[in-house]
């Protein structure tokens, strides 16, 4: 019997890109592959790019770069070696990749990833194969999960349930990359959620490039929204944890409001990015609402759930962008006090309709602004930690820690939070004190029968 081929996979970016990866994974499953953790014992290389920020391509080809000695000590080895392209940089630059990298043998979409066994097999014949279509076919028909095939489910798991977007907001290039919006039907969501919790997973995160306009046709026929299959996801009381990322801040209606009043698996935290604190940027990314309709869902939610936290996004820099735009990011981080938040300097995305536009601010002076933002960040972030000091939070523990004797888990608002326990206590979820801070962590001690009382959906947050 022939020794399993292997494949190693490594992604960039988002969250989907992690939940394609585990696809392609269980895909390659099947056709006989396990995965390893190096690619220097591989068959096969997947490089699952993505394409949000600028230098993603260079990145790929420097990646590229290293699989091309790996690719020759196989040639003289007599066996074969695939380097796969996959994901975002795939889909937007294809014909590109193709003319600067011979060494590819598979260039595939996150449309068109289902198709990979197929392309792998076909490549040594036909030599480089480039899948970056929109198919009619919807991927996720080719991608049913088996408790048999793939890798165990971690502790905490994603769940794609929409994927593309039509917002066309002018820096971004996910509408060209990801296509269109398109929402998975709630019964297979249900069911891929009730797989994962049967084999171990504790959290869900329900994802998307839009989530909040998911809109998938229910057992009745109907189209569901966001709100109404948080509903449905929670309702069979076996999982743990419900969250979903990433969202927009036009698309809360009431269901989704209320069911941060009314679901206890559904966490205390909200990643809502803004973009921007000044309504003239606002308008010139196209981002269909402004500094008051975005504060206004913000007062919604926490009308819903007093102790609800928020981390966003932020771009500085952005074409046109004075000292008094960027002040009013500045002020909005302090008015929200965000419990964490991403920042990024504005990069022009090729075929954006952003990378064209006047006024491109100087690096210099996006870089001073991005300094300064983080700073903002960092102090409403240690803010929020330090409101948690004291108070006793649910910890959903992960994975061993660096000492001895020591469990690394999660609070309800994403806080890393390291306690001495037994490792039995692993994937499970138990009331915690917070007793200490660090930069970027909580440290805390188990609170005596946690397990009963974090199992009876006990709210205890951090102080607002």
């Amino acid at each position: 019997m022939s020794a399993p081929r292997k494949v190693h996979i490594k992604s960039y970016g988002c969250q989907m890109n992690v939940y394609d990866a585990d696809r392609m994974a269980d895909l390659l499953a099947q056709e006989g592959f396990c995965e390893t953790a190096t690619a220097t014992d591989a068959d096969v290389v997947i490089l699952n790019t993505c394409h949000i920020r600028e230098k993603a391509a260079e990145k790929l080809y420097s990646e590229l770069g290293r699989m091309r000695p790996l690719k020759q000590a196989a040639a003289r080895e007599g066996r074969k070696f695939a380097v796969v392209v996959a994901g975002c940089v795939a889909q937007a630059e294809g014909e590109e990749i193709a003319r600067r990298a011979p060494g590819v043998d598979v260039i595939v979409g996150p449309q068109s990833y289902h198709r990979l066994p197929a392309l792998l097999a076909r490549a040594p014949q036909e030599g480089l194969l480039v899948d970056t279509e929109f198919p009619l076919e919807s991927k996720f028909d080719f991608l049913a999960r088996s408790p048999q095939i793939g890798r165990r489910p971690p502790v905490s798991a994603f769940v794609t349930v929409q994927e593309g977007c039509d917002k066309f907001c002018t820096f971004c290039v996910v509408p060209y990359t990801r296509g269109a919006e398109m929402s998975r039907p709630v019964a297979a969501i249900l069911a891929e959620v009730e797989d994962l919790v049967a084999r171990g997973a504790r959290e869900i995160t329900l994802i998307g490039q839009n989530v909040s306009a998911y809109r998938g046709v229910g057992p009745d026929g109907e189209a569901w929204t966001l709100g109404r299959l948080l509903y449905a996801a929670a309702a069979s009381g076996r999982l743990a944890r419900l969250r979903y990322t990433t969202s927009h801040p036009g698309d809360f209606d009431a269901a989704l409001v209320a069911a941060h009043r009314d679901l206890g698996a559904l966490m205390p935290f909200v990643h809502l990015p803004v973009q921007s604190g000044s309504d003239r940027i606002l308008a010139a990314m196209n981002r269909r609402y402004t500094r008051a309709g975005y504060l206004r869902a913000i007062e919604r939610l926490r009308a819903a759930r007093s102790d609800l936290a928020f981390s966003s996004d932020f771009i500085v820099g952005f074409p046109g962008e004075s000292e008094a735009d960027f002040q009013e990011s500045l002020q909005l981080v302090d008015t929200i006090g965000y419990a964490g938040a991403f920042s990024f300097k504005y990069s022009a995305r090729p075929g954006t309709p952003a990378a064209a536009l006047p006024e491109q601010v100087p690096e210099a002076v996006k870089l001073e602004r991005l300094l300064r933002l983080q700073a903002a960040i960092a102090r409403n972030q240690a803010a929020f930690n330090a409101r948690c000091l004291g108070a006793r939070l649910p910890v959903l523990f992960e994975k061993p820690g660096r000492h001895a004797g020591q469990l690394v888990g999660r609070s309800p608002y994403m806080q890393p939070v390291h306690v001495m326990a037994d490792a039995s206590m692993l994937a499970q979820t138990a009331m915690v004190t917070i007793t200490g801070l660090s930069a970027n962590s909580l440290e805390g001690t188990l609170v005596p029968e946690s397990n009963r009382r974090a199992a009876h959906g006990e709210r205890e947050t951090c102080p607002g």
